[in-house]
């Protein structure tokens, strides 16, 4: 499995903007490619603005291909994130996945 992370920040006035957006618009998108494995948006309020972490799962860099294009490591960010957000990174980063572990009694196993 390869985790692509990403991060944009939000205004602190803004909160909400950026979440709708990943929600209504980004989680679809994503659910329709093949390979597609999961997402977690994190969310971490700083002095000066709130800074989101995207984690998206993939199978594969061919899956990635699909939804980032060409260039893997741009970021796909679309006008209405953008216009959430006040800042954003270019690109994203590709981790691969050596070992992940839920504690079985978690509510976050499945």
């Amino acid at each position: 499995m390869i985790i692509r992370t990403w991060r944009g920040r939000a205004p602190l006035s803004n909160p909400v903007a950026y979440v709708k957006h990943f929600s209504r618009n980004v989680l679809p998108r994503l659910q329709r490619i093949e390979g597609f494995l999961g997402a977690s948006l994190l969310r971490e309020d700083r002095h000066d603005d709130i800074e989101f972490l995207v984690l998206t799962r993939w199978a594969s860099v061919d899956a990635i291909r699909a939804f980032a294009g060409e260039f893997v490591n741009r970021a796909v960010v679309e006008p209405d994130a953008a216009a959430a957000l006040v800042d954003f990174d270019e690109t994203a980063q590709h981790y691969t996945v050596v070992e992940e572990v839920l504690d079985a009694n978690s509510p976050w196993a499945v």
